[in-house]
């Protein structure tokens, strides 16, 4: 395999799902429809779907297999027994609590763990993460380092905390106030960056002198494990599964999507080591999600996460996600497109400020680039800039140093092929970029706004 720049694909294709390239006339009338919002867009009128890696994977035929061994007992499911296996063997937590998805995780926990006043500190934002602890009482507080707010910087771990920044924080407002540090593996709001093992060993040491906690949002891990043996000296001869282990032994637990490194389409979990944030976790998942022994899933896709979890950790099917992840960031980067340096793990990102500069960021330049891109190839995209961080408490627009566009490639979904499609579309994007104004809100709700508000371009 060291011959090829970019690894073939591990693996042969079993089934094929037709798919159609609507002209350019039904592209423009489907994102009017949509309020210039590509989370509106009707799959149907989508060619090549890079709005998220969440669920939007293709299962294995061992996955598939497992399916069909689902037990569907309301209580005590033979298949949580094996999710349990896989999370304590891969990851090295001990209680597992099975939710419908990551965010659901990320409820249970905040109810748990954050009380009203409290300040949670973490390597960058994330839009669900932070709603849930908002809405628990907490402020966030991002602690990463410098390098991540810039685009252009190839800082090989841009996910890791700045520990000046952690301490200073500490100092401000007391141990008794930060209930954990939410750690990213990796960071997807910086553009999909990893964490370096040497930082998530100095984060417990620190945490660890105050008797603060560390809670993984483990939805990337297997990238970011694949990060550290590819980056960082000391690993490489060494395991993926050894890696995990090591990463998750400086934490306390970890909210998990599996519908990311899970390799499936609905699922996630909740795990720790503490027995009695366990049972607190186990007395609201049933209000919330569902019975302890399957937390809001199907026994049968609680046996497909189990097997997902184990595909995800293998090296082969790694180094060639990330291959494929480069490959489209380099073929942009050689067409002169600004994108976020190192390309990260799970998708490509476009710096809509460098694509816009005359679009001001109160108009949304990262979210018309997508859907213009959309307009020119029928490839979807989506925003991540000034929409998807919202207003502060004072209803303000938060202007974050970062307006992207998400490339977000499903895991073992397209081929090299398709991420042409999608250069040339960008291209086409880029060529027309002098001829493009901005766009004001038609409707905006009032949390986690870049799901379903709409928007009319500035004439």
């Amino acid at each position: 395999m060291d011959s090829y720049k970019y690894r073939p694909e591990p693996y042969r294709i079993k089934m094929v799902e037709p798919l159609v390239i609507p002209t350019r006339a039904q592209r423009e009338e489907a994102i009017k429809r949509a309020g210039y919002n590509t989370f509106l867009l009707s799959s149907e009128d989508v060619y090549i779907d890079l709005l998220t890696d969440s669920g939007t994977n293709a299962m294995s035929d061992n996955q598939w297999a497992g399916l069909m061994l689902g037990d569907e007992a309301y209580a005590g499911s033979k298949n949580f027994k094996h999710l349990e296996e896989a999370v304590r063997d891969l990851y090295g937590f001990k209680y597992v609590v099975p939710t419908h998805q990551g965010r659901g995780a990320e409820n249970i926990l905040s109810k748990i763990m954050i009380k009203p006043g409290d300040i949670v500190p973490g390597n960058m934002y994330f839009t669900t993460t932070r709603a849930h602890q908002e809405l628990a009482g907490a402020t966030f507080r991002d602690v990463i380092v410098d390098e991540a707010h810039d685009p252009d910087n190839e800082h090989p771990f841009k996910g890791n905390v700045d520990l000046n920044k952690l301490q200073a924080l500490i100092d401000e407002v007391g141990p008794e106030r930060i209930p954990y540090v939410c750690m990213a593996v990796t960071v997807n709001m910086a553009g999909g960056q990893p964490v370096s093992m040497e930082n998530l060993r100095a984060v417990r040491e620190l945490t660890s002198r105050y008797g603060i906690k560390v809670m993984f949002d483990a939805t990337r891990c297997a990238e970011n494990a694949c990060f550290i043996k590819h980056r960082e000296p000391g690993y490489k001869d060494k395991g993926i599964r050894e890696i995990l282990r090591e990463m998750f032994s400086y934490g306390d637990g970890c909210t998990m999507s599996g519908k990311k490194d899970g390799i499936v389409n609905i699922g996630g979990f909740l795990a720790m080591n503490d027995h009695e944030l366990y049972q607190k976790a186990t007395a609201l998942v049933v209000v919330y999600e569902g019975m302890p022994s399957y937390g809001g899933m199907a026994g049968r896709d609680m046996e497909g996460l189990a097997r997902g979890l184990y595909e995800a950790a293998d090296y082969g099917y790694l180094a060639h996600r990330l291959d494929q992840v480069k490959y489209l960031g380099d073929r942009l980067i050689e067409a002169g497109i600004p994108v976020v340096r190192p390309i990260g793990g799970h998708a490509v990102f476009l710096n809509a400020r460098k694509f816009y500069p005359h679009i001001p960021q109160d108009q949304f330049p990262a979210q018309m680039l997508a859907a213009q891109i959309y307009i020119e190839s029928g490839v979807r995209s989506m925003e991540r800039g000034i929409v998807s961080a919202g207003r502060d408490e004072h209803g303000n627009n938060r202007h974050p140093k970062l307006e992207l566009v998400r490339l977000t490639i499903p895991r073992r979904v397209y081929t090299y092929a398709h991420l042409d499609v999608v250069v040339d579309g960008v291209k086409a994007a880029w060529e027309n970029r002098n001829n493009v104004k901005g766009l004001r809100f038609v409707y905006e709700p009032p949390v986690l706004r870049f799901f379903t508000s709409r928007f009319e371009p500035i004439e």
